[in-house]
């Protein structure tokens, strides 16, 4: 996707508002604002027929709960392909392949990317020929998708530029090349006799730079191991964890 375009959302939900007053605030409200962000959100009501406008009927074989209806959904496809050749349609789902950081950054270049929400058991299997990916954002199951959409559409945001003011800034982003963000500290000096560490005091950006780097590799050992042992180190972190272990075994002697 051409840097300069904006990115684009399409959430189809049968509850609109959900969406619309969650993206009213913060970056992402700002981002729309300023047309970094298309967001366009479709009511699935829309594409029913009936007087009820009903987007859910009983389970055949039975059981309980009801099941999202396909014609909705292939209406407004079909519809929304007239105007867009090669949208990314996404099914938010637990048994969808686990989103993170690397996902949202590719997510971030995909172009046009649609959201079916899903609601009650689910959604009727045939509608899935039209998505081109599951994705879950855990283990557990919410009421409905547009609250997992909200979480991943922040995420991805954070990669386009110019949504986060200094760019910079998301890439120190926790996750963002593999590793935990590092400690963060502002004034005070000192509160109830915790300090800031010096070597953020003192001016040297070089030494800032170092003791980040072993923080953050410190954070991701302590917290993620399973991050911290798929890594391939480069030679600066090797440097930086020599001088960590250092620092640990002096100071345990």
């Amino acid at each position: 996707m051409n840097e300069k375009s904006p990115l684009r959302f399409t959430v189809v939900t049968v509850f609109p508002e959900m969406i619309q007053e969650s993206v009213k605030w913060g970056i992402l409200g700002r981002a729309i604002e300023s047309d970094l962000i298309n967001l366009n959100v479709v009511n699935l009501r829309e594409y029913t027929h009936d007087t009820h406008r009903t987007t859910d009927d009983t389970i055949y074989g039975g059981g309980a709960g009801m099941v999202m209806k396909p014609e909705p959904f292939y209406e407004f496809y079909n519809d929304f392909r007239k105007g867009v050749e090669d949208p990314h349609v996404i099914f938010p789902s637990p048994q969808g392949k686990r989103f993170d950081s690397s996902v949202a950054k590719r997510l971030a270049d995909a172009g046009e990317v649609v959201f079916f929400c899903g609601r009650y058991e689910g959604i009727d299997e045939r509608v899935m020929d039209l998505v081109d990916e599951e994705i879950s954002i855990g283990d557990f199951v919410t009421s409905g998708a547009e609250l997992p959409v909200l979480i991943m559409m922040d995420a991805i945001s954070r990669f386009k530029k110019g949504v986060v003011g200094n760019f910079e800034s998301v890439k120190n982003d926790s996750f963002y090349n593999g590793l935990l963000d590092h400690s963060n500290y502002t004034r005070p000096r000192e509160i109830e006799g915790k300090k800031v560490p010096e070597v953020y005091l003192n001016g040297n950006h070089k030494l800032i730079r170092e003791a980040r780097l072993r923080d953050s590799l410190l954070r991701t050992a302590l917290k993620r191991p399973d991050q911290f042992t798929r890594r391939d180190f480069d030679s600066e972190e090797k440097k930086e964890l020599a001088k960590l272990i250092t620092e640990l075994y002096e100071n345990a002697e």
